[in-house]
């Protein structure tokens, strides 16, 4: 997401922070290529103007055009504003602060994601230790209901039994009575959607909405729409009323300007971004980091999140006590891997880290692969007990073997070794931190090595 616009901000940057002196006129000059990267990144026409007025008046004034490091200056100005316009340094989250069950009210048009974004809701509350129940209001979707039913099996959260013939209000009404009956904290309704905005479905919304009073009203929206969102966006909120936004497919979106236009356009904050399919993939919606990563500052806090969330201390002590004895085989190297599978898209991992964001040809070119850890864990799981165990017994013949039954080559297997013995030394030096010292330390020693150049 945000990945053009980043490239070129990160290009008008680059020009303004190699001067040492900057005039009007160059920030002026800057601005522009800022309000077209802007525009190109289809956000709508009056944020772009407003933020531009607003970035504008602070960049022309004497602290900058005056300052040691003008550039930086500049930089910081347009930071702290694309901050406000994704919603302020804080970020907003679920207010739950009511009478349970607290009513969660799910819109949006068909195609958005509703459905597997309730799933993924529950997901998140269960992990805050609230008993979710999950009720379907689609009743016109083939099988919508028993698809809310399967995810939320999935989910292990409840789901409302289903009812042949009732009516959205009607099941609206129903799922709140078992929510009180059987102590729920928080029931998700997911209404039914429209392939465009109609008055009938605003209608049905609007009278569910009377029915239960929603605490919270989620707006999703599919980010990949552009324009088209905040239209969505602006809809819903004048007629059935919105308290925060719901961003999906996020990671298909390259341009980003639905981010930064939904807030500005409604004044509702988004509130969590989708980024994949999986269950686990729904992230609370941190404006002063969104910003870092557009501006190529990266994101630290939310890759040791990312990393500590899939991070199990079990495994690590485990492994930490092997390497003390100084043990460590390609089993362990094998849980590694697993380890970072679990902390998702490896090209989502880089661009999180500070200063990527200048290399945005390099890591096109750097032949980054999603797939290398599936093969990497094939090659170990290809292998015998023994040789696990024991690298050292992983001779020609063996070497052809495993490349046959992995469906690799044996070149992949020598860079595989290759990697262990690198992951080995590193482990040796990092017995040198003590059982507890590696387990909070440890979660550098979780990338292999040369992991960027393994793609075929």
């Amino acid at each position: 997401m945000f990945q053009s616009l980043s490239d070129r901000l990160t290009k008008v940057f680059d020009k303004l922070t190699g001067r040492g002196a900057l005039s009007e006129a160059d920030v002026t000059e800057a601005l522009r290529e800022i309000r077209v990267a802007l525009l190109e990144a289809d956000v709508a026409l009056p944020v772009v103007k407003d933020f531009i007025a607003k970035v504008k008046d602070r960049a022309v004034g004497q602290e900058v055009l005056r300052s040691i490091t003008p550039g930086q200056m500049v930089v910081k100005i347009v930071h702290d504003e694309l901050v406000a316009v994704l919603g302020g340094g804080e970020s907003a989250g679920l207010d739950l602060q009511a009478a349970p069950p607290v009513p969660v009210l799910m819109v949006g048009l068909q195609g958005s994601g509703k459905t597997t974004t309730s799933a993924k809701l529950a997901v998140r509350l269960k992990a805050d230790r609230k008993k979710v129940l999950l009720a379907s209001l689609d009743v016109y979707r083939p099988a919508a209901q028993r698809q809310l039913e399967i995810l939320a099996e999935q989910a292990q959260v409840g789901s409302l039994p289903i009812v042949m013939g009732e009516m959205p209000v009607a099941i609206a009404k129903r799922a709140m009575d078992v929510g009180r009956r059987e102590g729920y904290d928080v029931v998700v309704l997911d209404t039914a959607g429209r392939l465009h905005i109609d008055q009938e479905l605003m209608a049905e919304v609007a009278a569910v909405r009377d029915a239960v009073n929603p605490h919270e009203t989620l707006l999703v929206a599919d980010a990949m729409t552009g324009q088209d969102a905040v239209v969505l966006a602006r809809e819903f909120n004048e007629k059935v009323g919105v308290t925060g936004i719901v961003l999906t497919r996020v990671d298909g979106d390259s341009r980003g300007g639905a981010a930064l236009s939904m807030r500005h356009v409604t004044g509702r904050p988004i509130k969590y971004l989708g980024l994949g399919e999986k269950l686990d993939a729904l992230e609370v919606f941190h404006p002063d980091r969104l910003a870092g990563r557009i501006l190529g500052m990266g994101d630290v806090v939310s890759l040791v999140e990312k990393a500590m969330s899939s991070f199990e201390e079990a495994e690590a002590e485990k492994l930490a006590k092997r390497i003390q004895k100084g043990k460590f085989d390609l089993e362990d190297m094998l849980t590694q891997l697993k380890q970072v599978e679990r902390m998702g898209d490896l090209k989502g991992i880089v661009a999180m880290l500070p200063g990527l964001g200048k290399m945005g040809d390099q890591l096109k070119n750097a032949n980054i692969d999603d797939k290398i850890l599936g093969r990497q864990k094939a090659i170990i799981l290809s292998m015998t007990v023994k040789e696990r165990r024991n690298p050292d017994l992983i001779k020609a013949s063996r070497k052809r073997r495993i490349a046959a039954g992995s469906g690799t080559d044996v070149q992949d297997i020598n860079k595989l070794l290759k990697q262990f013995q690198q992951m080995a030394d590193m482990m040796k030096k990092a017995s040198k931190l003590g059982v507890k010292g590696f387990a909070r330390h440890g979660l550098g020693g979780l990338m292999p090595p040369g992991m960027g150049r393994f793609g075929r």
